[in-house]
């Protein structure tokens, strides 16, 4: 396959030689939503901090023991998909001792930003902690198995060839084996009857603007560009770390009760201004992923339908279906600024702090011709109270309408595919369902998620799909549950 021209070779995308041996498969394991990051050191006077990060919670020899009945149970060889979020980026917090490389005071309080060479760091970093994981993954391809990652919202600096290559030469791969191991940028067909993507496309906080052309340019500088919810996590939850980003209702609560309740039992002998902490980290993340996301892709023109081919080779799809699939993908939540402030609290946050002095311009006015009680202060002050909380009450998150679009569109992704099944991951919720004589699963999470912040309340069930052949001849498919060391189903649901 002969290589395109390239007008500026220090910016464009690398070109790949991809090959043709994953068209067919019998077996089709897929999992997502690892949200491997790094090992959280312990904080002896906060033993609370970030304890979803501890080593002792990995999950990685649970994974070994996973695939290792995986290939006990297959005779075949086994197409492995990891369906995105495998990595968090956006979670690794260390930076190296004597950088090459400039961090600014930004990055050491919220993480490194989506450079080349800090992703790069960063991935090493995830590597070297979950070494079992990698050496099981080794072992799954050495056997004669494939692998295909999925780029989704929260590892998409794999984005980066540099940090793909990193991956597969830390399996230390023989040469021949390393077509075994592939990356797609968004989705993936496989053996021509199933659609996998991860889902975040079609939720507006967490889409990739542009996964064609994931690049942007800030002055000299190139970087990933991110969306609304990694830049949340990263400049928001990092520095708010009794919070598990895995779980969202330990973040979103479902009224100001549940917020001063989790205040007074963990919040205030660790973090007492955590006020501050949020109202910091929610304006940066406003500020930044505003005006990230209004920067021009950075593409090359002779490679932009190279790209697409390449892409659609890897998904086994021609480049009519990649652009088809890409035309479904919903706006970017950047454009909508108040959504953002509505979504981090900053609307109310403002509205709070206008309520506030509104009151004392009304009591510092009379006080003007009327000396009267500094508690005279609270009287416009609770007048003008219920309708700021009649308002705070009726403001919903977005987060789950917006996964529930995925759902909706995966009619019209079969259609575009011309497959009959649709996997997905995001949303952290298994399910197997039909919609519209559609099959959808969804293979939930195996992320560090726990209900409590003690980490002694998990979250969910470490689920993945198995396509495999039937008696007819047809593949079918199946939603299971890994109880470590056996496996059992989780019966299929119908929907709509």
């Amino acid at each position: 396959m002969p290589r395109p021209p390239v007008a500026d070779r220090s910016l464009a995308l690398e070109w790949e030689e991809v090959p043709t041996d994953h068209a067919r498969a019998a077996h089709t394991v897929i999992v997502s939503d690892f949200h491997l990051a790094d090992a959280e050191p312990p904080h002896p006077y906060n033993p609370l901090w970030k304890r979803f990060k501890r080593p002792k919670l990995f999950l990685d020899r649970s994974f070994r023991r996973f695939i290792e009945h995986l290939q006990s149970l297959s005779p075949e060889p086994i197409e492995l998909v990891l369906n995105g979020d495998i990595f968090d980026f956006d979670s690794v917090m260390v930076f190296p001792r004597k950088p090459s490389f400039k961090v600014s005071w930004l990055e050491r309080k919220r993480g490194l930003f989506a450079e080349e060479e800090k992703s790069r760091f960063k991935m090493k970093v995830m590597l070297d902690d979950h070494a079992v994981w990698v050496k099981a993954l080794r072992d799954f391809v050495l056997g004669g198995n494939r692998l295909i990652f999925i780029i989704g919202n929260h590892d998409m600096e794999l984005h980066w060839p540099s940090v793909q290559r990193d991956v597969v030469d830390a399996m230390e791969l023989p040469e021949e084996a390393r077509d075994r191991v592939r990356f797609c940028e968004w989705f993936y067909v496989s053996n021509g009857d199933t659609l996998i993507e991860h889902g975040n496309q079609f939720d507006e906080y967490s889409m990739c603007a542009d996964p064609v052309h994931p690049l942007i340019r800030k002055g000299s500088r190139v970087f990933v560009r991110l969306p609304f919810g990694n830049l949340a996590n990263k400049f928001l939850l990092n520095g708010m770390g009794l919070f598990n980003p895995h779980v969202e209702s330990s973040y979103i609560k479902k009224d100001l009760r549940e917020y001063l309740v989790f205040f007074f039992k963990y919040v205030a002998r660790t973090q007492p201004f955590i006020f501050l902490s949020w109202f910091w980290g929610s304006m940066v993340t406003a500020i930044y992923s505003i005006g990230e996301g209004m920067l021009p892709a950075l593409r090359d023109p002779l490679m932009v339908e190279a790209r697409v081919d390449v892409i659609s080779e890897k998904a086994n799809v021609s480049p009519r279906v990649t652009r088809s699939l890409r035309a479904l993908h919903v706006h970017p939540a950047y454009f909508n600024p108040f959504k953002i402030m509505r979504e981090l609290w900053l609307d109310r946050g403002i509205l709070f702090l206008l309520l506030l002095g509104a009151s004392f311009w009304m009591f510092s006015t009379v006080n003007v011709f009327v000396q009267i009680s500094a508690w005279w202060f609270l009287v416009p002050l609770f007048l003008l109270l219920p309708p700021f909380v009649f308002y705070a009450r009726t403001v919903e998150s977005e987060v789950y309408k917006m996964q529930e679009n995925a759902e909706r569109q995966v009619p019209i992704s079969a259609r575009i595919a011309g497959v009959k099944r649709v996997v997905q991951g995001h949303t952290h919720r298994e399910r197997h369902v039909w919609v519209e004589g559609v099959e959808v699963l969804n293979t939930g999470t195996w992320s560090p998620a726990y209900r409590d912040v003690e980490c002694t309340q998990p979250y969910g069930t470490k689920c993945f799909g198995w396509i495999r052949p039937s008696d007819s001849g047809v593949r079918e498919a199946g939603i299971y549950e890994w109880n470590d060391p056996g496996v059992s189903q989780i019966p299929s649901r119908t929907g709509d």
